[in-house]
């Protein structure tokens, strides 16, 4: 048996509730959202006594997933919070949208922040990079 799918992509955030409203507005949907804890999450993330919320949310084809897990035990840590783009590590999300500029609009009332500028890439693509909850780099590309 090989490799069947990607299936998500999980995300620590410090605030589940601002994680969830910045990735609703950008238009993903909440597929769910629900408590972890016992033995068996213990197991997997190889700590003690965790206890996590987390919650699903997929893009409108169905066909890519975050999970945004927010640690109420063990608290959580960061080796550099809002680390930039550059350094080693997973560093950004990248999201294909309609109208770039009405996105970055839409996201700044929900803390999303530019880490540079738009900018176009020959004549195929307009780019950015938008820091979100938890410093989480959200990259967005508008086909032309």
């Amino acid at each position: 048996m090989g490799l069947k799918r990607m299936d998500h992509v999980g995300v620590v955030v410090d605030d589940l509730d601002a994680a969830i409203a910045f990735f609703l507005e950008l238009g993903m949907e909440l597929e769910a959202r629900m408590p972890a804890e016992g033995t068996w999450v213990d197991r997997v993330v190889g700590l003690d006594d965790v206890s996590v919320e987390i919650a699903m949310v997929r893009t409108p084809d169905g066909h890519s997933k975050l999970e945004l897990t927010t640690f109420r035990t063990p608290t959580a840590t960061t080796a550099e919070p809002s680390a930039p783009a550059n350094t080693i590590g997973l560093r950004r999300l990248m999201f294909a949208v309609d109208d770039i500029h009405d996105t970055v609009e839409r996201l700044r009332a929900h803390g999303g922040e530019l880490v540079g500028e738009i900018a176009q890439f020959e004549e195929m693509f307009l780019l950015c990079y938008l820091r979100g909850p938890s410093g989480i780099i959200v990259a967005l590309a508008e086909e032309l």
